[in-house]
This record gives C-alpha cells, sequence and structure tokens, in this order.
C-alpha cells in the first residue's frame, strides 16, 4: 500500500504561487507515474499533471495550466511537487495527488486526502 499526503495549500492572491508537495509513504514511488488532479465546488475532478520515469523525463499538463504549472519529483524524498506559478481565480480547487504503480499514468490506484488552494482576485 501507499499512501499519500498533500501539503502546500492555502489563499494566494492572483498571479501569486504556490508549491504543492504529495509526500508517498509504504512504498518507493520513483518508478509509479504521479499525477496532479483537482476539484473545484460544483465540478468533476479534473487532470493537471503527471510525470513518469525514474528521471521525471516525461511530463504532460491540461492545457489550462500549461506553462504556469510545473511537476517534479525527488526520488530521494519519494516526494512529488506541484509548483504553480501566476495562480487564477479559477485555479481555485482541492488539489489531489494520485500514483499509478504501473507507471502509465492510467491506472492511478493510491490518492492522497487533498489540499486547498483558493486564489482571490
Amino acid at each position: 500500500q501507499v499512501q499519500l499526503v498533500e501539503s502546500g495549500g492555502g489563499l494566494v492572491q492572483a498571479g501569486g504561487s504556490l508549491r504543492l508537495s504529495c509526500a508517498a509513504s509504504g512504498r518507493t514511488i520513483s518508478t509509479y507515474a504521479m499525477g496532479w488532479f483537482r476539484q473545484a465546488p460544483g465540478k468533476e475532478r479534473e487532470f493537471v499533471a503527471y510525470i513518469i520515469g525514474w528521471s521525471g523525463i516525461t511530463t504532460y499538463y491540461a492545457d489550462s495550466v500549461k506553462g504556469r504549472f510545473t511537476i517534479s519529483r525527488d526520488n530521494a524524498k519519494n516526494t512529488v511537487y506541484l509548483q504553480m506559478n501566476s495562480l487564477k481565480p479559477e485555479d481555485t480547487a482541492v488539489y489531489y495527488c494520485a500514483a499509478d504503480a504501473t507507471g502509465s499514468h492510467l491506472a492511478y490506484a493510491y490518492w492522497g486526502q487533498g489540499t486547498q488552494v483558493t486564489v482571490s482576485s
């Protein structure tokens, strides 16, 4: 089993930055595909970004965050990050990280509890 704990959320003004962390325990996630998702009030959960490979060589972003968000991993810390810059009010949501042991980003079996991000205008 893998346990995921997100942190780093909070309240920030539009244009500001936050860095979310997703700390894993139970197993080493260095070969897992890791993803970030978000869910805004009254909306369905949506994909934000994923990272694949031990070195994190492959990343992919939703169009809505491309160029503003960066996903990365620190294998020594068993942690994945989401650097969020130029935040907009529409980025307000609960952000979740997820782990896919197959490494494919298509089978996320493990999810964190989420961290709230609120962007004020």
